[in-house]
């Protein structure tokens, strides 16, 4: 078993900026990819971006690049998603999810465990 924890939510006016961060904790692995999806409300869970452990692979949506950066810290088991210029469109739970099979899936169901989130919330 695998437990992701996500910190760092919270409110913020647009332009600002917020750090979240998702700890991970139980059984580790080698290789995996780790992710950060977000449903705002109303809507479905999308993806935001994604690291591999390696850290030499980033993905992001296109509504993220330019404002967003994942990383990771392996000796603390934590992946970081700095979000800067943050927009009212950005209001959103932030969920931390982890892919341990192989092969690159950015889907929900291509994810193997998920946190309960962190609300991050851009006033206007």
């Amino acid at each position: 078993q695998v437990q992701l924890v996500e910190s760092g939510g919270g409110l913020v006016q647009a332009g600002g900026s917020l750090r979240l961060s998702c700890a991970a904790s139980g059984r580790t692995y080698s290789n995996y990819a780790m992710n950060w999806f977000r449903q705002a409300p109303g809507k479905e869970r999308e993806f935001v971006a994604a690291i591999r452990r390696s850290g030499d692979n980033t993905r992001y949506t296109d509504s993220v690049k330019g404002r967003f950066t994942i990383s990771s810290d392996n000796a603390k088991n934590t992946v970081y998603l700095q979000m800067n210029s943050l927009k009212p469109e950005d209001t959103a739970v932030y969920y931390c999810a982890v892919r341990f099979r192989t092969g690159s899936d950015y889907t929900l169901n291509g994810m193997d465990y998920w946190g309960k989130g962190t609300l991050v919330t851009v006033s206007s």
